[in-house]
């Protein structure tokens, strides 16, 4: 049987069959979304940008149209996608994460695009400034790796003893070199060595799991990346079969991994409608500040700290957002 959940997921993720376009919704705003991964692992956040376009008025089929389209983990597709909305005519396009932003750029100077879910947006060189984009682009963007600092933090927080971290990443991610300078840094300072694994799909798991226990690892943390989002279960369940408190991204310990840190991601979707709905009014993108993710959750998945045997310290409970049981 499906679970529920998990089938209103997929159905909030899924493209509406578009109806066949009369002469009198000709003129019906179309926007385009270009997406990395898949439908089914950004479900959550595909349905946040669903609502938020209804809050304001927007009812998909009637008055506006999405077109989505999916790379399914090969970022070589990019382009191609982006150059399918481009000749769709979209009034707007929709990216996630650094890798469609780009493609989406290169695709485009006229369209305007608002990205979401982008690390780094000035030092990507998507953006000229937060304050003044200039250009096509617009949306949110977080200092990945400020982030990923602080999730080095929040592990040793978590154990204490903990020495040796391995940081799970896709080497298909050019952002990585950045995040990894960072985080070495951090490392320095907490006293942890950090030893870098990469996984580009989940049938590569079993081995690199081998690989981190071989260097015996205390602890795992899992870059942010669109593919590594699409894994999210499975990389959970390795961390747990292997012994290995993890941390990542929010909805990482929903998933099953120990603790999630990070925007709120869902709160950014649902703005993005918003960026959205100010281009079709007439704003032109880089008059439009780029805005920085103001709500940061800490998840605590008290499950998975509880099968690991581990005792997640009272100071770092109560400032949790959410603790899952």
């Amino acid at each position: 049987m499906v679970d529920r959940r998990a089938f209103v997921a997929m159905a909030a993720a899924t493209p509406l069959l578009a109806p066949l376009r009369s002469h009198a919704d000709a003129h019906m705003p179309r926007i385009g979304f270009l997406g990395a991964t898949s439908a089914i692992a950004y479900a959550q956040r595909i349905a946040a940008l669903r609502a938020g376009l209804r809050d304001l008025g927007y009812v998909e089929g009637r008055t506006i149209d999405i077109a989505f389209r999916w790379a399914d983990g090969r970022y070589e597709r990019l382009p191609d996608l982006a150059a399918e909305l481009v000749a769709s005519k979209v009034q707007v396009i929709v990216t996630h994460a650094v890798p469609p932003t780009l493609a989406a750029k290169q695709a485009t100077s006229t369209i305007p695009i608002v990205m979401t879910n982008v690390g780094d947006a000035v030092a990507n060189g998507i953006v000229a400034s937060l304050a003044r984009p200039g250009g096509n682009i617009t949306g949110d963007t977080f200092f990945a790796p400020e982030l990923n600092v602080k999730r080095l933090e929040l592990i040793r927080d978590a154990l204490p003893q903990a020495r040796r971290i391995a940081v799970l990443a896709n080497p298909d991610n050019p952002g990585n070199v950045r995040l990894l300078q960072a985080m070495e840094g951090a490392a320095a300072r907490l006293g942890l060595t950090l030893e870098r694994f990469d996984v580009r799909d989940p049938t590569a798991l079993d081995a690199t799991f081998a690989a981190i226990g071989a260097k015996r690892a205390n602890a795992l943390a899992v870059l942010e990346d669109a593919k590594l989002i699409g894994m999210l279960r499975p990389i959970a369940d390795a961390s747990i079969r292997n012994a290995l408190p993890s941390i990542s991204f929010v909805e990482f310990a929903a998933a099953g991994g120990m603790i999630g840190y990070g925007p709120d991601f869902l709160d950014l979707y649902r703005r993005a409608a918003t960026t959205v709905h100010k281009i079709l009014k007439g704003a032109k993108p880089g008059d439009i500040p780029v805005e920085r993710p103001s709500k940061f959750l800490l998840v605590l998945n008290m499950a998975t700290a509880r099968k690991l045997g581990v005792a997640i310290p009272d100071s770092l409970r109560v400032r949790a957002s959410e603790l899952l049981s």
